[in-house]
């Protein structure tokens, strides 16, 4: 069904669309999902980040001395 619109069909939307909702509201809706990508964005690079965090820390070793080992 979608592979038929074509450009004129989707001008012919792009137009109903204007017409429906104005210019302002249209801008404001498009102002809210930049900032809602730029939040996710920011949240999978924070995830990426703390999955290398947690990868640098299982790759720590163990420095204890033998004998306070033995201690515990």
């Amino acid at each position: 069904m979608l592979n038929n619109i074509g450009l004129p069909g989707l001008l012919l939307i792009a137009v109903v669309v204007l017409v429906l909702f104005g210019r302002g509201k249209i801008s404001s809706l498009m102002g809210e999902v930049g900032k809602g990508i730029t939040a996710f964005k920011k949240g999978v690079k924070d995830g990426s980040e703390e999955l290398e965090d947690d990868k640098s820390a299982e790759g720590a070793r163990d420095v204890t001395p033998e004998e306070e080992k033995d201690k515990v």
